[in-house]
């Protein structure tokens, strides 16, 4: 593309209109490496930030102290000791997947945890007074709560995960802005980069938009009545 070359010309949007297949796929690949590497951050980061409020000696230290490692570290550092360092699986969406979801883990406990502990502890003393013990108050009284109390964070870390799929590339995952890369380097696309980034831009944006809306409905039906108090 030169400075003198037109923008947003039809013929590139054509060219791109005859590859929509080729984005599409991409377009999957992301969609799919988000999901899985919230649901494993999920499953990681929801017993971590439990951990970290309830948890007592060696492993709360040692939860607390993988989170702070983890969370340090660059997110392309992860996912090229996960692929090429310690090989730890050959296929590239795993590496990416595990890498994500590691990373989601750590900063999803933090989420948690201030969730966890927006839980007053007048609610866990009254649980253990009609007696439950410590697990039983932690299950039928916090968890519940600190779900519904965590959408709000939640909605972040699906944004940040959803944009971070782009670092995937590193691992050799053909994702949708790799795929839009690869597209305008071929020899009909050296003209339709702007366009090209223009299409990626309203994918991700329209992605994050209605995400962030269901979770704002999701939020409002499952809203603690109340509030804050507790």
């Amino acid at each position: 593309m030169t400075l003198s070359a037109p923008i947003l010309q039809a013929s590139d949007w054509a060219f791109i209109a005859e590859n929509a297949e080729f984005l599409v796929a991409g377009l999957w690949v992301t969609i799919k490496l988000t999901l899985a590497s919230i649901l494993l951050g999920f499953l990681l980061g929801f017993p971590a930030g439990a951990i970290e409020v309830y948890g007592r000696g060696p492993v709360k230290w040692a939860v607390e102290t993988t989170g702070v490692v983890i969370r340090g570290i660059p997110i392309v550092v992860i996912l090229v000791y996960i692929a090429f360092v310690l090989s730890v699986t050959n296929d590239p969406f795993w590496a990416a997947t595990l890498g994500l979801g590691l990373r989601g883990g750590a900063y999803q406990s933090q989420v948690f945890r201030g969730a966890f502990q927006s839980v007053s502890s007048g609610q866990m003393e009254a649980a253990r007074a009609i007696g439950l013990t410590r697990l039983q108050a932690i299950r039928h009284v916090s968890v519940p709560q600190a779900l519904r109390r965590s959408v709000p964070g939640f909605q972040n870390e699906f944004t940040i995960v959803l944009k971070d799929t782009s670092v995937a590339l590193v691992v050799g995952l053909s994702e949708l802005l790799t795929r839009g890369n690869d597209l305008y380097l071929q020899p009909r696309g050296g003209s339709a980069v702007l366009e090209v980034f223009l299409l990626i831009s309203a994918i991700y944006f329209v992605l994050t938009f209605v995400t962030n809306r269901s979770l704002d409905l999701l939020n409002d039906y499952y809203a603690i009545p109340g509030g804050n108090d507790t």
